[in-house]
């Protein structure tokens, strides 16, 4: 399989903010994300999720949903570091 061409900052890896927000939508299509770029790096980010798919889950839970959604840019390192709050639309 042929991996995409990764938009570089210097010589690290980014991610965009909305691919970020692409990559949860997948898993939550029905998500509301709010996102910040910590560093200004395009690699650590801040995550405030609000959706349905967390009903039920305790936090590690939620937690493991989001890295689940987050696998490939945190695997291929264009995802360095996430600070994530994670909600149900009632909470």
């Amino acid at each position: 399989m042929l991996k995409k061409p990764q938009k570089r900052l210097g010589h690290f890896k980014v991610i965009s903010k909305e691919a970020v927000v692409g990559y949860l939508k997948k898993s939550m299509p029905d998500a509301d994300v709010d996102i910040v770029d910590k560093t200004g790096m395009m690699d650590h980010y801040r995550l405030d999720i609000v959706s349905e798919v967390f009903k039920g889950m305790n936090l590690l839970d939620r937690q493991r949903s989001v890295y689940a959604a987050l696998n490939e840019p945190m695997t291929d390192g264009r995802i360095h570091a996430l600070e994530i709050k994670s909600r149900t639309p009632e909470e």
